[in-house]
């Protein structure tokens, strides 16, 4: 550990498409790191392209953690994640290496990053049912005004597309009689045991992400992507791999209410509304330190200056 006792760590962050993996990598390869995924879709099994989860070759001999171990019918939260992140980037510093979380799912960097804490509940599976049947038959935005009733904080930070966590929100107002805003408070109280340097990749011009994103899909194509897709949608899994982007907008042609073209136009747009939304959650965490992938001259251009951004916030020495 640090003279602080406290763990160096490196975070990359940003939208999908931005270049994560490939920086974690570099970064990895020059510091003798290790990369955590914080990636909410990566976590499974069997969604590999649509989730653009990096191949052996983009991984560059560089270990990656918490990728494809949880079987799609699975549910995965937060609070499972956060204990085998803290193991990985634990082990990760004993054997003498940097930890590097990458990924672009905001709430898991938040959350493992500012060391919040959950406390083990029992799932009432009852009220988990009765929520998802009005959701099925109410609507996402109705429960999200209920919602916002009791806890208009959580209801302000969650898209109607967020059905899980808006769910959550309000299963855990109903069982413990406390909001998801005060159970973030009380977690927060413990200090982080990370020193930790964030880099966030970003576009002075919005139109360069789209153009990457929209790239990245038609490569996902070529690749299998709707082979893929179909095998996740056809199995009993579902809900979880179903509402994934790349999945879902496939479904509609699977079922021969749309043409390919149009479902892989779907696909792009709701990659760029979700970009977007991660935007705007890094923004948010105030130690974010932006490179601008379109005004760096080469990947070695971007490697200095994460790795000068790492230097002054302490997570590695000079």
């Amino acid at each position: 550990m640090t003279v602080q006792g406290q763990i160096p760590i490196a975070a990359v962050v940003g939208p999908t498409a931005s270049g994560k993996t490939g920086l974690a990598v570099a970064l990895a390869k020059k510091l003798g790191g290790e990369v955590v995924s914080a990636d909410s879709m990566q976590i499974y099994q069997g969604m590999d392209i649509g989730t653009a989860k990096p191949t052996a070759e983009e991984m560059g001999g560089v270990p990656h953690h918490l990728m494809g171990f949880v079987d799609p019918c699975q549910a995965f939260s937060v609070a499972q994640y956060l204990p085998l992140a803290r193991q990985c980037v634990s082990d990760i510093h004993a054997r003498g290496h940097l930890p590097i979380v990458a990924g672009g799912t905001g709430l898991y960097v938040s959350a493992l990053l500012g060391n919040l804490q959950f406390e083990q509940e029992q799932q009432d599976d009852g009220l988990r049912r009765h929520l998802e049947q009005r959701m099925e038959q109410e609507g996402a935005q109705a429960l999200l005004n209920e919602l916002a009733s009791f806890d208009p904080q959580t209801a302000a930070r969650l898209h109607p597309n967020n059905k899980g966590r808006i769910i959550r929100a309000i299963e855990v107002y109903r069982r413990t009689g406390i909001t998801m805003t005060e159970h973030l408070v009380r977690s927060r109280a413990q200090p982080s045991p990370y020193r930790a340097g964030v880099i966030g990749l970003n576009f002075r011009n919005r139109q360069e992400l789209y153009r990457r994103i929209d790239a990245r899909v038609d490569d996902m194509m070529q690749r299998g992507l709707a082979q893929e897709a179909a095998a996740v949608l056809s199995g009993s899994c579902g809900k979880t791999a179903g509402n994934a982007i790349g999945y879902k907008e496939l479904a509609p042609w699977m079922e021969g209410r749309c043409t390919l073209e149009e479902a892989v136009a779907q696909i792009k747009q709701s990659t760029r509304r979700y970009a977007k939304r991660q935007l705007t959650w890094f923004r948010r965490m105030e130690q974010v330190r932006w490179i601008y992938v379109d005004e760096c001259s080469s990947p070695e251009d971007m490697l200095r200056q994460a790795i000068a951004f790492l230097r002054q916030d302490g997570v590695i020495a000079g």
